[in-house]
């Protein structure tokens, strides 16, 4: 699997609840993003109604 990267701003508090998270769960924060992605619905191609918009 070849592998991406993204890149992206957050603020400081943010950054740091986030790698205060990973260090209680004994997790990287990437493994943490990761499982979140996972989690999301797989949209249907072709059905852009299945896909959920935001408000």
């Amino acid at each position: 699997m070849k592998e991406k990267s993204l890149r992206f701003r957050m603020s400081e508090r943010r950054y740091n609840k986030l790698k205060l998270y990973a260090e209680w769960k004994e997790k990287t924060m990437t493994q943490l993003i990761e499982n979140w992605i996972d989690r999301l619905p797989t949209p249907e191609r072709g059905n852009e109604s299945s896909v959920p918009q935001a408000q």
